[in-house]
C-alpha cells in the first residue's frame, strides 16, 4: 500500500510503498478514506523537539480519519465489514486504576495511534476494534475524518454546564471554531471569540459567536459592556495556549467562573494566581476526549442538528489528494485556514 512515512530521524514524510498491515484477533483492518491534519502531524513533519523526544521512526502518522472497515478480528463485536467509521485515537492499556474506573482518557499508558504506533496516513490503517466507532448512516466522510478534533471540542465545551451561561472563547482556530458551534448548540447566552486572525474571527461568527474580538485592537472587557453583561464570564475555552489569552480571560471571569484549558503552551509562564484564588475560580485541563461518551455526544448532537452539521462541515476549508500531501500541509502550517483533508481516494 501507499503510505505517508516518517522513515527516519529529521525533517519531511515520504510517500511510498510499504506492507499492508495485517490484523489480530481484537483489531480492525480500515481502508482509509480521508485523513485530517492535525498540529501534532505538522510538528512531526517539522521535526521538533517534541517530535524528536516522542517518536521512534519509521512510523506511519496521522489519528484524524475516516473509512472503511474491510476486515474484522474474531473478538470483536458491534464492527462490521463495510462500516463507515472513525478511530478513537487513544490506545490504553485497560488495566491502570483510571481505566478499571472508567476514566479510559486518563490511562497512564496511553499509546497515540499516528505517534506511537502507526497510524492513517495510509490506504489501511489497523486500530483496536475497541477504538473503532462506527458512525450514523449518511455521515459525510470529510465530516467523519474531524470526529477526532471535534471530540476535543465536544470535551471541552461540555467540560462544564453552559446552558444560559456566558461562555469566552479564546483562540479560533478549527478546535476553538468547532466550540463555538457546541456552546450555541448546547444552549449558552453569550459566546465571546478572541483571536488576532480576521478570517477566524469572521468564521466565529458563522460558527454562532455574539461577538468576535480581534484582541490586538480592542479589550473583551468593552465588548462585555456593549452586550450588557453586568458581571464576568461563567465559563471560559482557552484553546490557544496563549499567555495572554489566558490572562485576559482570567481577568474577565465572573466569581466562581470555570475554565477549561485544552490549548497547549509551549513554555511556562506566570498567571495571576491571586485572582484565581480570591474569585474562586476553577480552571481544568483538557486532553483528548473521554471514551466514549464524548463520541456518543458527538454523533447524537450532529444527528439531532443540521445547522451543526453544516457549521462542522463548513470548517473544512481545503481539500488535496493524498498525491499532493505536501501542498496539504503547507497549507495548514499557516495557521490561517479551517481544516485540511486529504483525500487517499486519490493518490
Amino acid at each position: 500500500m501507499k503510505a505517508l512515512i516518517k522513515n527516519e530521524p529529521g525533517p519531511g514524510l515520504a510517500l511510498i510503498e510499504v506492507p499492508e498491515p495485517t490484523i489480530g484477533a481484537s483489531d480492525v483492518k480500515i481502508r482509509v478514506l480521508r485523513t485530517g491534519i492535525c498540529g501534532t502531524d505538522l510538528h512531526i513533519e517539522k521535526w521538533d523537539d517534541w517530535a524528536a523526544s516522542t517518536l521512534r521512526p519509521p512510523i506511519i502518522p496521522g489519528h484524524e480519519f475516516s473509512g472503511e472497515v474491510v476486515e474484522v478480528g474474531s473478538l470483536v463485536h458491534d464492527v462490521a465489514v463495510g462500516d463507515l467509521v472513525s478511530g478513537e485515537g487513544h490506545v490504553v492499556c485497560g488495566m491502570c486504576r483510571n481505566c478499571r474506573a472508567g476514566r479510559a482518557h486518563m490511562c497512564i499508558r496511553t499509546k497515540g495511534v499516528g505517534v506511537n504506533r502507526d497510524g492513517a496516513f495510509a490506504e489501511y490503517v489497523v486500530i483496536p476494534g475497541k477504538n473503532v466507532w462506527v458512525h450514523q448512516p449518511g455521515t459525510d466522510p470529510d465530516v467523519a475524518a474531524i470526529f477526532d478534533p471535534f471530540g476535543n471540542a465536544v470535551h471541552t465545551a461540555l467540560k462544564f454546564g453552559v446552558v444560559g451561561e456566558d461562555v469566552l472563547v479564546t483562540g479560533c482556530g478549527p478546535i476553538g471554531l468547532m466550540a463555538i458551534a457546541v456552546a450555541r448548540h448546547v444552549g449558552a447566552r453569550f459566546v465571546v471569540a478572541t483571536d488576532i486572525s480576521q478570517p477566524r474571527l469572521e468564521m466565529a461568527l458563522r460558527m454562532g459567536a455574539d461577538a468576535a474580538v480581534d484582541v490586538s485592537r480592542e479589550r473583551v472587557a468593552d465588548v462585555q459592556r456593549s452586550l450588557g453583561m453586568k458581571e464576568g464570564f461563567d465559563v471560559g475555552f482557552e484553546m490557544s495556549g496563549s499567555p495572554a489569552a489566558l490572562g485576559e480571560m482570567i481577568e474577565n471571569m465572573n466569581h466562581g467562573g470555570r475554565i477549561a484549558m485544552l490549548g497547549l503552551p509551549s513554555e511556562p509562564f506566570p498567571i495571576d494566581w491571586s485572582k484565581v484564588v480570591t474569585h474562586m475560580l476553577t480552571l481544568s485541563g483538557i486532553y483528548g476526549r473521554e471514551m466514549f461518551e464524548t463520541w456518543n455526544s458527538m454523533s447524537a448532537m450532529l444527528q439531532s442538528s443540521p445547522q451543526l452539521s453544516e457549521r462542522l462541515a463548513s470548517i473544512i476549508s481545503d481539500r488535496y489528494p493524498a498525491s499532493r500531501w505536501r501542498e496539504a500541509f503547507d497549507v495548514a502550517a499557516t495557521g490561517g485556514v479551517g481544516k485540511v483533508i486529504i483525500d487517499w481516494t486519490e493518490i
